[in-house]
């Protein structure tokens, strides 16, 4: 049974009061521990590298940059707000020098004093340890090309720190209409000095955050327990957190997750939920389930160095084939999902192209039939959760249905997005998602089919397509050097028709976060950007 329109109403439950000051001591929902559970494992835990949503979800509680965007729901959670800085920056007028202050009285969770010190070499080391971002969000830092050059090298002359004063001064070669936004992104996170400017995997780095990771087996789990170092400086930025202890358990399928969290042993669940199970998520725990907007997507990742796909009529064919309004059903109905036609979620500033993609099977044939790809073979990857087996398998017959020999090949969920975006696995297609890294267009455009994105012979390679097209390159930088988001929309507007027409990726349906809780779950809080936040619920 699928989830029906109004099965369930989003909510806004928010018992904190109006004029919490992020300190949880002496409060009666203080204490406890909270049992979360997922399919797998979310790669490594360098807060620099990891970019993906698993475990970034919980990196938000142990990391912190000098900016961020503030602990809030709706709209209010796309602001940004001073982190380990003690103010917004001051930026000159001509937008090229950004001015912050470090805090004074911050402690990494080892200890240590945070210092400016730690601030130059922590954006040195998004170059030296091979950040999947450090081109794409900060390769307009003076020094960034040469730092990408050379990593082993680098020294990034356009950071500056004065331990003396405690101010850091950013140089930039061209204005940056999202460095405000960048600063706040997670990759951004502060470390100490001291950190190997290599991939940690799985060792964890001390932070500064309310949480820190205690244990950590990928192959079972972790625990994360308070940061005895930690106090609150801006509540809006990070808060004190309400459980003592974080217990973090892998290996149970979505199915089994579900069972789960019904019978109280766990209090959230990562992964999505089984189309089957819906209906019985809104008819017995209403009161558990929380649907909250999403600013993120489900598409067909198609690698244009791969036959077919390195043909665009067979690109365009494969978003032909299918029915979008299929997909959401697949995904659970209406309530949760709407289908997409452009590659950005709409509530992007520039994202909306008022494109349809009616489902046209027979031009699909023809179009595969005029590429001499009838009979190709084609694999899709996809994660092996029920769902987007689901989904997974009406992909692989609608390409069956226009002349493609297709297959399925179900991966685990936790290890997806790594598989696909290794180039050494040669996947041609898979079915991904993507969320939104900050409220700009670019962080779906861009991220995914800008030519700095694709690493090729790296696990990490955002654009796992290779998809590079320099006119529509020419695009994202103009869009991304307007300092007035007015005028980068129509820019983003233009460069999205143009994706849609090369469609290295056809976008499928947007979706809703369904999260599903314990009874014992309180205080349930989720933001656009960071979704649930363990630092705010409550399990007392």
């Amino acid at each position: 049974m699928f989830l029906g329109l109004g099965a369930f109403q989003a909510r806004a439950q928010d018992e904190t009061p109006p004029d919490w000051n992020g300190i949880t001591l002496g409060s009666p929902h203080r204490g406890g521990t909270l049992h979360l559970t997922a399919d797998g494992p979310g790669g490594t835990l360098d807060p620099q590298i990891n970019y993906g949503t698993q475990y970034m979800q919980v990196f938000v509680n142990m990391y912190d940059p000098l900016l961020t965007f503030r602990l809030a729901r709706g709209a209010a959670g796309l602001e940004v707000v001073p982190d380990l800085a003690d103010a917004m920056p001051v930026i000159s007028p001509d937008g090229l020098t950004w001015r912050l202050h470090l805090r004074s009285g911050l402690h990494f969770s080892d200890g240590s004093s945070v210092r400016v010190e730690d601030v130059v070499a922590s954006f040195r080391r998004i170059y030296r340890a091979g950040g999947p971002t450090a081109g794409s969000f900060y390769g307009g830092i003076e020094g960034a090309v040469d730092c990408l050059a050379k990593p082993d090298r680098c020294t990034l002359p356009g950071v500056e720190g004065h331990p003396e004063t405690g101010e850091i001064v950013f140089h930039l070669t061209k204005p940056d209409g999202e460095f405000l936004y960048k600063l706040a992104f997670p990759h951004a996170v502060i470390l100490p000095a001291s950190t190997p400017a290599h991939d940690m995997g799985g060792t964890t780095v001390p932070g500064t955050g309310p949480y820190r990771i205690t244990q950590y087996d990928p192959g079972h789990g972790m625990v994360l327990e308070r940061n005895p170092y930690f106090h609150i400086w801006n509540p809006q930025a990070q808060t004190d957190g309400f459980v003592d202890r974080i217990e973090y358990d892998f290996g149970l399928s979505d199915e089994a997750q579900v069972t789960a969290v019904e019978q109280g042993r766990y209090d959230w669940m990562l992964d999505a939920k089984p189309g089957d199970r819906l209906g019985e998520l809104g008819a017995q725990y209403t009161a558990q389930v929380h649907i909250e907007p999403l600013l993120g997507l489900y598409y067909l990742a198609m690698n244009t160095h791969e036959k077919p796909f390195t043909d665009v009529r067979v690109r365009q064919a494969v978003s032909m084939a299918v029915n979008r309004h299929a997909m959401t059903i697949l995904f659970g109905g209406s309530a949760i999902s709407v289908p997409l036609c452009q590659m950005v979620p709409h509530g992007i500033p520039g994202a909306d192209l008022g494109l349809d993609c009616p489902q046209d099977v027979e031009r699909a044939r023809r179009l595969i039939r005029e590429a001499g790809a009838e009979g190709a073979s084609v694999t899709l990857v996809v994660p092996n959760r029920a769902m987007e087996l689901g989904m997974g398998t009406y992909l692989r017959n609608a390409l069956q249905a226009v002349g493609l020999n297709a297959q399925l090949r179900p991966i685990t969920a936790g290890l997806a997005e790594s598989y696909e975006q290794n180039t050494a696995n040669h996947v041609q297609i898979a079915l991904s998602y993507w969320f939104a890294d900050y409220p700009s267009a670019s962080t779906f455009l861009d991220d995914l089919f800008g030519c700095d994105n694709y690493h090729p012979n790296s696990a990490i390679s955002p654009n796992f397509t290779g998809f590079c097209d320099q006119h529509i390159q020419s695009l994202f930088d103009q869009a991304k050097d307007q300092t007035d988001p007015a005028k980068a929309a129509p820019i983003w507007q233009d460069a999205g028709h143009a994706i849609m027409q090369q469609m290295p990726g056809a976008p499928m349906i947007q979706m809703k976060t369904v999260d599903f809780v314990s009874k014992r779950l309180g205080n349930y809080y989720s933001t656009l950007l960071n979704h649930m936040l363990f630092s705010h619920v409550w399990v007392q």
